[in-house]
């Protein structure tokens, strides 16, 4: 299992519903099309992350955003 979810949420929603339930976010990021993937701090965090949100599950292959600025050549 993985401390990493795909959530059909926006990222406002799904930090919201992890501070009521204790869970501690290490990461944080909205995807490109739609929805939020957020990694816990614990495996535990990620499972009750995912009971919370189990009908607004994502593809683990959600496509996501550029975090890093690209190195161009020249």
């Amino acid at each position: 299992m993985t401390r990493a979810v795909n959530v059909n949420a926006s990222v406002a929603e799904v930090t919201a519903a992890c501070a009521k339930m204790g869970a501690a976010i290490s990461s944080i990021e909205q995807l490109a099309g739609a929805g939020t993937r957020v990694v816990l701090k614990s495996i535990e965090s990620a499972h009750d992350v995912r009971t919370h949100y189990k009908n607004k599950l994502l593809d683990a292959r959600a496509p996501r955003l550029p975090t890093r600025l690209q190195k161009y050549p020249g």
